[in-house]
């Protein structure tokens, strides 16, 4: 077996598990956002069942629609907070995108399975947790019964070897991976990710590339901290090295193309932040292009914390006021317009650079809006140039993009 199947059988209770095989999997988290949770909750009352398995295991985040921009939005938060009352479990409202406060308040050993109702819980398998997306019925069982059900996936193993070069992040690596294997490429699979780069990586690296292997319908992601995996169906060999600057174009995550055949595109909008690129480094670098340029005036530029406890390290680390001073907006920490929810939705002739996840039709407003998918790097040098520019324009111009 290898690392993954290993966890699998150790939560099924079995000495083994082959691939194909429906198993029973014991949960040892259990997560919902505002969006998902009210549904599950109207499954879980006609269950019939008035407890959910382990107060400890279960959690509500108000993050997708918070502040509520609707009243059917905060019907929802307070139907979940009602629950929660009742239940004794914990809901976190305000405080951030779910999988960022997550990872930031659950301490989940290797081999844990959270569950999700959500298709981005693949996130936590940059810790080592066997995470699954599910939908509101699956939630509401797993709620009450602490299992899931599942079929033992394939495993894919990438190995991940090089150093990136200047102007090349985690975004760059995940959608190379997406631009390659396609938007179907790991349907009902499973990815463990290895090699010298994985290794040395930070965890926001690795969260980043996570979140999105759900992009490429990958069933979990898992980093591995191991020389040797075990056997695995099939292995891909990546050398980050020859990565160049990417963004995904409109209207696909798979849609990938290097920036450099982008450049000059005029740009109106730019989200930075998310749970894909919504951590402190991310802001780090964002920051560190507004610190000398200013954000161009025919540019909508929002900054969006995956969490407070980001909200506030951007605060102490002066870059709250880096962002305000170069013209920004900052919203608070929550997912705001990237699923299309409220906070800076996207009109019918906007050109939005984004390092979210998803640039789908509508994903993050008008249908008839273009969204590309980059590096909060990327992003925030087309912010000052007002288009599409390669990493470095911005700083070899010194904030000038006007030659």
């Amino acid at each position: 077996m290898n690392e993954i199947e290993e966890y699998l059988a150790a939560a099924a209770g079995q000495p083994e598990v082959q691939v194909g095989e429906d198993i029973t999997i014991r949960v040892d988290l259990a997560m919902a956002h505002d969006v998902t949770a009210p549904l599950a909750l109207t499954a879980f009352a006609e269950i019939g069942i008035d407890r959910v398995f382990d107060k400890r295991k279960v959690a509500f985040v108000a993050d997708h629609v918070y502040p509520a921009p609707t009243v059917q939005a905060r019907q929802g938060q307070r139907q979940m907070r009602n629950f929660a009352n009742t239940y004794g479990i914990k809901m976190f409202e305000g405080e951030g995108v779910c999988h960022q406060v997550v990872a930031e308040n659950y301490s989940l050993p290797r081999g844990s399975v959270v569950v999700g109702a959500d298709s981005h819980t693949c996130t936590a398998g940059a810790y080592g947790a066997l995470a699954i997306g599910v939908g509101s019925t699956e939630f509401a069982a797993a709620m009450a019964t602490g299992t899931l059900d599942i079929e033992v996936p394939p495993v894919y193993e990438v190995v991940l070897d090089g150093i990136l070069v200047p102007g090349v992040y985690a975004k760059d690596i995940i959608l190379h991976l997406i631009g390659a294997f396609g938007t179907a490429g790991f349907t009902d699979k499973a990815v463990i990710f290895t090699g010298e780069w994985v290794r040395t990586a930070s965890l926001e690296e690795r969260m980043t590339i996570s979140n999105m292997t759900i992009e490429m319908g990958a069933m979990l992601s898992y980093f591995s901290i191991k020389n040797d995996v075990g056997s695995v169906a099939k292995v891909h060999k990546f050398d980050v090295s020859m990565i160049v600057p990417l963004m995904a174009a409109p209207s696909s995550p798979a849609n990938v193309q290097p920036v450099a055949n982008l450049a000059g595109q005029t740009v109106t909008q730019v989200i930075i932040g998310s749970c894909t690129n919504g951590r402190i480094n991310d802001m780090r670098e964002a920051a560190a292009v507004f610190s000398h340029a200013s954000i161009n005036p025919n540019v909508n530029c929002i900054i969006l914390p995956a969490s407070q406890l980001v909200a506030q390290a951007m605060e102490d680390e002066g870059l709250t006021k880096i962002f305000r001073r170069a013209g920004a907006t900052i919203a608070n920490a929550g997912c705001g317009p990237c699923f299309g929810g409220h906070l800076g939705l996207a009109a019918s002739d906007d050109v939005v650079i984004s390092t979210t996840n998803r640039n789908f039709p509508g994903r993050m407003g008008s249908k008839e809006s273009r969204v590309y998918l980059a590096s909060p790097r990327t992003a925030a040098e087309a912010a000052v140039a007002g288009k599409i520019v390669t990493p470095g324009t911005v700083a070899e111009l010194g904030g000038r993009t006007d030659e």
